[in-house]
């Protein structure tokens, strides 16, 4: 008995403990199937030309996102179409990919998320001085022979609009689909007359042609105009001597336009890496320029694509709480964690209140259970003492007891086993009383 009173009742532990962990399992699992795996540690980036803006950013990205452990990959390409391209094929590794404005426009089946306006993209449009004196109208160059960017580009896109807004195709003029540092020298051997660029001021082909000689930049007589007819693009003004105060590069004001350009993910890309997409283009694009504040990009587009959830949260809240104070690795593991406990934690906490209740109530149940064979005997002795002789009626009794002292009882609960006891003499003098000898 004492040996019984030392251990716990495992068939009753057992009884509540297995129903108890089968409910947490579920939860565990129900959970599994909201929480995302881990971030990869990869990230594929299609950029564009040799030399251009796009790989420029795309190499800073790189250092900033070794920082957080992710390796990015540069895919070079045409350009902006080229991009759009290869992030609706399915069979394309690609995760992202810098989009100029206006070149894109979402398809049915587009599964397509903008991270907003990343940066202006001025176009730029170098002319021979020799070739076109002080002509500031596009129509100007009807006749020439005009680069407009490789094929698949966003320059190209762009110069084929603008160019066909003044009337000039390929009919009334030689459109070369060209792009890159090669056109610098075709322009000093007169091969060409004029070249469009598509492209920030750190662009290796923009600032090469702003200190080439007998080349100068177009100032858009018609820049307003643009912008009212192409909603997609915005006008801005390259102040006298922004590019070089010594050099007074440019020698005056100058009209441009400018799309933006923004960054198109894939709609399964994992959150957690968007938002350190966000976080490294707040890095690299926040910076002041000629054309824009410090912190000024990135902002919320107007793109024709559907803002992700991850960059409008960005916009609104800033930085995740946990990235603010811990690394980025750290920070998303306790994100899933958290996920993953929450549900876990709602079964848990009932069933860390109601399992000892529960246990208890097993325990005592077997006692009551007794309790119960006693008063139906102490009835009956009462009612019919005469039923059966004085030794039947003590040795239904010892039956009583003996099972009582049988029962596993855990030491919690052996004052209700004495109690038992005591009532079972009690019931004992009844019967002595009752009942002859």
């Amino acid at each position: 008995m004492p040996e019984r009173l030392k251990h716990l009742s495992w068939r009753d532990l057992v009884f509540v403990a297995l129903p108890s962990l089968l409910l947490a399992i579920g939860a565990f699992w129900l959970a599994a199937q909201f929480i995302k795996p881990a971030p990869p540690d990869q990230l594929i980036l299609s950029t564009g030309g040799e030399g251009g803006a796009y790989q420029l950013f795309a190499a800073r990205y790189k250092d900033v996102l070794a920082r957080h452990e992710i390796t990015l990959v540069d895919k070079p390409s045409a350009g902006s179409l080229e991009n759009l391209q290869r992030l609706r094929d399915p069979a394309f590794a690609v995760d992202a990919a810098f989009i100029q404005g206006g070149t894109a426009r979402p398809g049915e089946k587009d599964a397509l998320v903008s991270l907003g306006d990343f940066y202006h993209e001025p176009l730029w449009i170098f002319v021979r001085e020799a070739a076109l004196r002080g002509g500031d109208k596009i129509l100007d160059l009807k006749g020439k022979r005009v680069a407009i960017g490789g094929a698949g580009s966003g320059t190209h896109h762009l110069a084929t609009e603008l160019l066909a807004a003044n009337g000039i195709d390929a009919k009334n003029t030689k459109l070369i689909a060209e792009g890159g540092l090669g056109l610098i020298e075709r322009l000093q051997k007169n091969q060409i007359d004029a070249v469009f660029v598509v492209g920030p001021t750190q662009s290796s082909l923009v600032w090469s042609l702003l200190y080439t000689p007998g080349v100068r930049l177009m100032s858009l007589a018609h820049a307003e105009a643009y912008t009212r007819r192409f909603p997609y693009l915005a006008q801005l003004v390259l102040p006298r001597g922004a590019i070089d105060l010594t050099l007074e590069i440019p020698p005056r004001d100058i009209q441009l336009v400018s799309p933006m350009t923004t960054l198109l993910l894939r709609e399964d890309t994992h959150p957690a890496l968007i938002g350190l997409l966000m976080q490294v283009a707040s890095e690299v694009h926040g910076e002041p320029g000629v054309f824009q504040k410090p912190g000024e990009f990135p902002r919320a587009g107007h793109s024709d694509f559907p803002q992700s959830k991850e960059a409008t949260r960005y916009y609104t809240s800033g930085k995740p709480f946990l990235q603010r104070y811990m690394p980025f690795w750290a920070a998303t593991l306790i994100d899933r964690m958290v996920v993953m406990l929450v549900p876990l934690l709602a079964v848990l906490f009932p069933l860390f209140k109601f399992a000892p209740q529960l246990y208890g109530w097993r325990v005592r149940s077997r006692i009551y259970r007794r309790y119960g064979e006693l008063k139906f005997l102490e009835n009956e002795v009462n009612e019919n003492p005469g039923a059966h002789t004085r030794a039947e009626w003590l040795e239904k009794l010892d039956r009583i007891e003996t099972d009582a002292s049988q029962i596993r009882t855990p030491l919690t609960f052996s004052d209700m086993l004495y109690t038992l006891r005591v009532h079972i003499d009690l019931v004992r003098a009844i019967i002595l009383r009752r009942t002859a000898a």
